[in-house]
C-alpha cells in the first residue's frame, strides 16, 4: 500500500473529538471500522484510506451527521447524495459550486460560504460569523467535500493555488499538504481556498449510474483519487522544489540521476501527459505564488530567486501561467489583507 493510500491517525483522533464519546464508544467503532484503538497512541501511524471511508460512514450513521457533529446543525445522511444531484444538473464547474455551496450554506448553520471570482483567481469563501476561528480539521473536511466532488464533476484534480485559514497552524499538516496543497497559511484574516477561475468554465457531464459509482465508493475515492498520483512526474517535482531553480538540470543530467535515457524520461513523462518543461513551469509557478503572497519580497528578489535573468521576463512567464501579472495577483491575494 503507497503513502497516498493511507491517512493519518492525527485525522482519526480529529473525527473523533466531537463525534464519539471516549472509551468504549471510541473502541467500539474503531473496531468495526478495522482500526486498532491502540494507534491512536501512535503519533506516527497510519490507516488504510478504505479503513478511514468506513469510520467516516460508522460515524455519519452514528450521529446521522456527515460533518462529525462540528455544526450546530446535522448534516444528515443523504446531504452528500443530494449535494452532488443538484450540482451534476448544472452546465458547468461555477454554477455547480454555486448550487452546492448555497445547499451547505442552507444546510449548516456557521459554515457560509461563498464562491467569489477575481478575474484569474477563485475562491471558496467561509464566512465565519463567531469572532473565534474553527479548527483546521473543520475547515479542511468542509473543502474535502466540496473539492472532492468538483474533481468529481470535472472529472479531473482542480489544482489548489493555496488554502488560508484564520485558525493557528495545527500541530500536524501534512495529509492536508498532500490533500490540497503545499502552500497552507494560517492565522489570516479570511478563510478560504484559492483556485484558477479557468476552472469554473469546465463543462459537467455526469450521469445517474456514474453518481452512483461515486457515491458506492465515497470518501475513500475522494480521500485518494484525486491526489497527485504518485508517478514520475510528482517524484521529478519533489525533487526540484528541493533545489535552487538556477541549479536545476538540463534533461540529459535529470536522466542520468534517474538511471534512464534523455528519449525513455521523454516517453515516460509523455505517457503521463507531461514534459519536462512544463514541470519546471509548474514548480516555478507554485513558488511564485507563495513568494507573492508575502508583500516584503519584490518583483525583482522573486524573479531572481526563479532563475530568471530579469523582471521582465519573470512577468512574461508568469502572465503565461496564471493569466495576470504578478501585480495583479499580488493585489487580488492580498486584497482582503489590507
Amino acid at each position: 500500500m503507497s503513502e497516498k493510500d493511507t491517512i493519518s491517525i492525527h485525522l482519526v483522533r480529529e473525527a473523533l473529538l466531537q463525534s464519539c464519546a471516549p472509551g468504549a464508544a471510541t473502541a467500539e467503532v474503531l473496531g468495526k471500522a478495522g482500526i486498532d484503538p491502540l494507534l491512536l497512541e501512535q503519533p506516527s501511524a497510519r490507516v488504510p484510506a478504505t479503513s478511514y471511508a468506513r469510520f467516516w460512514r460508522l460515524l455519519a450513521r452514528r450521529m446521522d451527521d456527515e460533518f462529525f457533529g462540528m455544526d450546530p446543525r446535522k448534516l444528515k445522511s443523504g446531504s452528500l447524495e443530494f449535494l452532488c444531484r443538484a450540482a451534476m444538473a448544472q452546465p458547468t464547474l461555477g454554477a455547480s459550486l454555486e448550487t452546492g455551496l448555497g445547499f451547505l450554506s442552507l444546510m449548516l448553520e456557521r459554515m457560509p460560504a461563498q464562491l467569489v471570482r477575481q478575474q484569474s483567481l477563485a475562491e471558496i469563501v467561509l464566512l465565519e460569523p463567531e469572532l473565534e476561528p474553527k479548527r483546521a480539521f473543520t475547515c479542511f473536511t468542509y473543502w474535502m467535500i466540496v473539492h472532492g466532488v468538483a474533481c468529481w464533476l470535472a472529472g479531473r484534480r482542480i489544482p489548489i493555488l493555496a488554502v488560508e485559514l484564520r485558525c493557528p497552524q495545527p500541530d500536524f499538516c501534512d495529509d492536508y499538504q498532500v490533500m490540497f496543497s503545499d502552500n497552507l497559511r494560517f492565522d489570516r484574516p479570511r478563510t478560504r481556498m484559492i483556485f484558477s477561475a479557468d476552472c469554473l468554465d469546465l463543462p459537467v457531464k455526469r450521469s445517474a449510474e456514474e453518481l452512483k459509482r461515486f457515491l458506492a465508493h465515497a470518501p475513500a475515492n475522494i480521500l485518494v483519487k484525486y491526489r497527485d498520483p504518485d508517478s514520475l512526474a510528482t517524484r521529478i517535482k519533489h525533487n526540484l522544489r528541493q533545489m535552487p531553480p538556477d541549479t536545476w538540470p538540463e534533461t540529459d543530467g535529470l536522466a542520468a540521476s534517474l538511471c534512464i535515457s534523455a528519449s525513455t524520461l521523454r516517453r515516460r513523462l509523455a505517457e503521463e501527459g507531461q514534459t519536462y518543461q512544463g514541470l519546471k513551469d509548474s514548480v516555478r509557478k507554485e513558488l511564485a505564488i507563495v513568494w507573492l503572497a508575502e508583500p516584503q519580497i519584490s518583483f525583482a528578489e522573486i524573479a531572481e530567486r526563479l532563475g530568471f535573468a530579469d523582471t521582465s521576463s519573470f512577468y512574461k512567464a508568469f502572465r503565461k501561467w496564471a493569466g495576470s501579472n504578478p501585480g495583479h495577483y499580488r493585489s487580488l491575494i492580498l486584497g482582503e489583507q489590507g
